[in-house]
């Protein structure tokens, strides 16, 4: 594989004394040394043989800071430290000879310096993590050509059956309302609606739609947080870190064989760009009281069956439907007692109860707890508000987006 250095030296301060390590007594200064030499090393055109084991030296120290206590608790200097460890790793794998190993392995230390770090250097692991892709994508398009690709899986398109929604409990619909008219029907009197015709304008619908496909061409060698397990609440529920084609291959196309998995997390639109590029922030937001940073966007993309179990969130949401259908059932707010909320901290938030085969000598009232539920197609944006309840089927392969505001 050609060389890459050059590249990255592109993204890089263009001289040593603009590559800024500033710390302050918090980081001990025999690490800030190390920084500095694998800095210096950065632009020394010889190089060492060290280097590679300075920045795993760093990356090991700096991790374990990263897990001791409370996330809230660490130090954002030790994250950044953690994310100038991902950097000279990066760049020890990309001097000198490629592979495709080495490439792989830079972008999945560009991820955990995403996922677990600090912005460093006007975000340069984001701008190295392009630069490796761009390389990455060019080594295989070279590798399809020379060889017959292996033949791919299909997806399983069986779906789970449409419950019957009566239309006494059905959420209501409304196309495209005006800011003032969802404002007075629905945000102040803090009841749930679909809107719809809101979204038809993504890209994600339109320039780049959504697929299995455009996501392993997108962000396939990406590393990612995963939930592993139908529900969160089940004993074998885990979380696990491994690249999205990995994750397609084995809980979307592989699901009967390994159970549930599902893709649910914050950062990803952070992490990979170009999915954000492809949704809006809907223009309902601007009637909160927080800023547009302050919005929350987070990514939810699993297979036919994945279960969100009832349970509330702090801030209103609205969430968009791409892909696949979902089955939802919302309860207000005052049906709490009947929902029976487990009593542990952790899990306060959520109903002990399983909503569509509820026990109903262990939790008696659920059955008369009033509720609405709806069908959530492609397209449709459900208004949940802030502490409403809410239980969550994918009906099929789904891929969602929840937009958390106050």
């Amino acid at each position: 594989m050609a060389q890459l250095w050059p590249d990255i030296q592109t993204v890089l301060p263009i001289t040593e004394s603009e590559f800024s390590l500033n710390f302050s007594e918090k980081i001990e200064l025999s690490l800030v040394d190390i920084l500095k030499q694998a800095r210096h090393q950065l632009y020394d055109k010889k190089g060492t043989q060290s280097w590679a084991e300075k920045a795993q030296i760093v990356l090991d120290f700096s991790w374990e800071k990263l897990n001791t206590g409370t996330w809230r608790d660490v130090a954002k200097e030790w994250r950044s430290v953690y994310s100038y460890g991902c950097l000279f790793k990066v760049a020890a794998l990309c001097r000198g000879d490629l592979s495709q190993f080495k490439i792989h392995e830079a972008i999945k230390t560009c991820d955990m310096g995403l996922l677990m770090g600090a912005s460093i250097l006007d975000d340069v692991l984001q701008k190295l993590v392009r630069v490796l892709q761009n390389k990455a994508k060019a080594w295989q398009s070279r590798h399809a050509e020379s060889s017959e690709a292996p033949k791919r899986k299909k997806i399983n398109e069986e779906c789970d059956s449409t419950p019957m929604i009566n239309p006494a409990k059905a959420v209501p619909r409304i196309h495209c309302p005006s800011l003032e008219h969802f404002r007075t029907e629905f945000l102040d009197t803090q009841k749930p609606v679909i809107l719809e015709g809101i979204i038809d304008h993504w890209p994600a619908f339109k320039e780049h739609p959504w697929s299995i496909d455009y996501l392993r061409i997108v962000a396939g060698c990406r590393t990612v947080p995963v939930e592993v397990g139908s529900r969160y609440t089940d004993e074998a529920w885990s979380q696990t870190l491994i690249t999205v084609s990995e994750f397609i291959d084995r809980y979307i196309l592989g699901e009967t064989h390994t159970g549930k998995g599902y893709l649910a997390q914050h950062q990803l639109f952070d992490q990979i760009p170009e999915l954000k590029e492809d949704i809006r922030i809907p223009d309902y937001c601007c009637l909160g009281e927080g800023e547009e940073e302050n919005i929350t966007i987070n990514a939810w993309f699993g297979p036919r069956g994945t279960i969100s179990p009832l349970h509330q969130d702090p801030q209103q949401n609205f969430l968009a439907q791409v892909v696949g259908r979902k089955y939802i059932r919302l309860y207000s707010p005052e049906e709490t007692e009947r929902l029976y909320p487990h009593q542990s901290q952790l899990l306060h938030n959520t109903s002990q109860v399983d909503v569509e085969n509820p026990e109903t000598v262990s939790f008696p009232d659920f059955l008369k707890a009033s509720y609405q539920e709806c069908v959530l197609q492609p397209g449709e944006v459900l208004f949940i508000p802030v502490k409403h309840w809410h239980y969550v089927r994918s009906l099929e392969l789904s891929f969602s987006v929840s937009f958390w505001w106050s």
